[in-house]
């Protein structure tokens, strides 16, 4: 079915002739090149010919039209014409018969998956028909219900470089003006204000999302207090493992101003604040898989993107110590607890997900429009329905697969990624093949190994090759997993003999301290003390202003029209 045209009209762009057309989704300016009649003489003849290769010359470097999505078009406004025009006759003349102008602002892609926002200027003849051109876009983005109309901001003024305060101010708040979104902003003025504003205080009716200006740590603070509200209202108790949790309806963006913006990096492809603030604006929308974290049957954290035990948990827990060094303290804790060398045993149990399509070696990356994800949302979307009509759905969370998995060993790392965890030190990062989406985790184990073994696999999540073809890794895709360390077992096991538990402990780890009893766990950047945890995958819990990193396409639009 052909699309129905709203508006067309011939409109001056820097003084160039241009047919736009507006067809509903999408705005569309085509530049209309006359011919140029040679006659009167060779000086006639040269100076036409001049012109016409000038025309020619600016037709082949801006390819003669462009097109733009009405999705992707920020605002509309109406504005004074051009002033920078040639100080002829001719240009004054034709300045004069255009006297209004208004202006699109809309979203232009870059290199790295980088967003800005440009403007391009159309001149129209008369004042009835520039208000016709704007009343016609202001209505089909009114069409967008999709885009947020009220955001609660909360920004950290202390995460990463202080800089927080002034990228919103600078960089993000005129944007949202000019978007015509309104915001209520909040500075936060301790850890976890955010978390216990929204748990409590803060109207979530009142609003279309909520933003966070900071790191990994102010996004887990948000989706911490949009989690238990939401749990607390739809009486869901989270001490119970087994319990289904209940989807957030408010979207969440993050606009990246911390040490560390792994999240924003693996669910945009870039960690920059503009282009984060854009695809807040023009209202996308990417679920995202939740981990709950248990221990003893109480409710420990929520979890987004890295779970780790060994060496990521001990690389946290040393540079907790060294926070007035900056980001620069993760690279010294990284050598030191490398040199370390610590391992710990214990037992991980998992119970794997059999159904999901994928596996984490198959190379298939996570993108905007992933089917990976959009299948899995499909297959949660009718267990939902299916559990609200009290239909049996018994043995789903078997997956069909029989039941549990259990490994005994020693272990230098035990890591759950929910995604890819990349970031700009690691393009591919944790997982490269991990989903955004899809239900499940990927599970690595990295069983005892020399150090030299270990430094290969820490290397290879820097290149392209396959960090997981290596002997002493294995992965496994997982909807959920338990681990209990070594000494818990065998605490256990002793008060069922009716033993002590020192003798046992110093017979396997002498005073000289060659190797720590436990570890910690690194859950999204904060310390998990309690070893022994039950870990749940919830399919696609909260939503965020994103698309996923979007594939690269090669087009045709011009190119010399990016600042018209």
């Amino acid at each position: 079915m052909e699309k129905q045209r709203v508006l067309s009209s011939q409109l001056l762009v820097k003084n160039r002739v241009f047919e736009v057309a507006l067809d509903g989704d999408l705005l569309s300016w085509r530049e209309l090149v006359r011919r140029t009649r040679i006659s009167g003489g060779v000086r006639d003849a040269l100076r036409a010919g001049f012109c016409l290769a000038k025309v020619l010359h600016r037709s082949r470097d801006t390819s003669g039209s462009r097109s733009v999505a009405v999705s992707e078009i920020i605002a509309v406004r109406e504005t004074e014409p051009d002033s920078c025009l040639k100080e002829d006759g001719r240009w004054q003349k034709m300045a004069q018969t255009h006297p209004c102008a208004f202006t699109v602002s809309y979203v232009e892609r870059g290199s790295q998956h980088c967003w800005r926002c440009v403007d391009v200027t159309f001149q129209c003849p008369d004042g009835a028909l520039c208000q016709r051109w704007v009343q016609a876009i202001k209505e089909q983005l009114s069409l967008l219900t999709s885009r947020p109309k009220r955001l609660l901001v909360y920004i950290n003024p202390y995460g990463g470089k202080r800089q927080g305060k002034r990228i919103y101010e600078q960089k993000v708040a005129p944007l949202f003006a000019r978007a015509s979104i309104s915001t209520e902003v909040i500075v936060t003025e301790r850890a976890n204000h955010a978390r216990d504003h929204l748990n409590t205080e803060a109207d979530l009716r009142r609003y279309s999302g909520v933003v966070c200006v900071g790191g990994d740590g102010m996004f887990s603070e948000v989706i911490h207090g949009l989690l238990a509200r939401t749990q607390r209202d739809a009486g869901v108790d989270q001490n119970c493992a087994e319990e289904s949790l209940v989807p957030c309806t408010l979207r969440v963006g993050i606009i990246p101003a911390g040490s560390t913006d792994c999240i924003c990096y693996a669910t945009v492809g870039i960690n920059d604040p503009i282009t984060s603030a854009l695809h807040i604006i023009v209202g996308d929308s990417q679920p995202m898989d939740v981990c709950s974290i248990h221990h003893n049957n109480t409710f420990l954290r929520y979890s987004v993107s890295l779970l780790g035990y060994g060496f990521y948990g001990d690389v946290l827990a040393d540079s907790e110590s060294k926070q007035w060094m900056g980001p620069a303290r993760y690279d010294i804790s990284g050598v030191k607890t490398f040199l370390t060398h610590n391992y710990y045993e214990g037992t991980v149990s998992f119970l794997p997900a059999q159904s999901s399509l994928g596996s984490p070696r198959d190379k298939t990356r996570c993108s905007a429009g992933c089917y990976v994800c959009l299948h899995s949302g499909q297959l949660h979307s009718q267990d939902r329905r299916a559990c609200e009509g009290d239909e049996d759905v018994s043995g789903r969370e078997d997956d069909g697969a029989g039941g549990w998995q259990v490994l005994r060993g020693k272990f230098l790392a035990i890591n759950s990624a929910s995604m890819s965890c990349a970031c700009p030190r690691s393009p591919k990062g944790l997982s490269p093949a991990a989903h955004l989406a899809d239900g499940t985790a990927d599970l690595i184990l990295v069983r005892k190994c020399s150090r030299l073994n270990f430094l290969r696999h820490l290397l290879r999540h820097t290149s392209k090759d396959d960090q997981f073809d290596l002997d002493f890794v294995e992965v496994h895709r997982v909807r959920r997993f338990r681990f209990t360390p070594r000494h818990c077992e065998s605490e256990l096991d002793l008060k069922e003999h009716g033993k002590t538990l020192f003798g046992h402990i110093c017979r396997d780890h002498p005073a000289c301290g060659c190797t720590a009893l436990n570890s910690s766990w690194n859950c999204d950047g904060e310390i998990l003390q309690q070893a022994a945890i039950d870990v749940g995958v919830h399919c696609q819990l909260i939503r965020l202003f994103a698309r996923g990193i979007e594939e690269p396409v090669i087009t045709e639009d011009m190119r010399g029209l990016n600042a018209v």
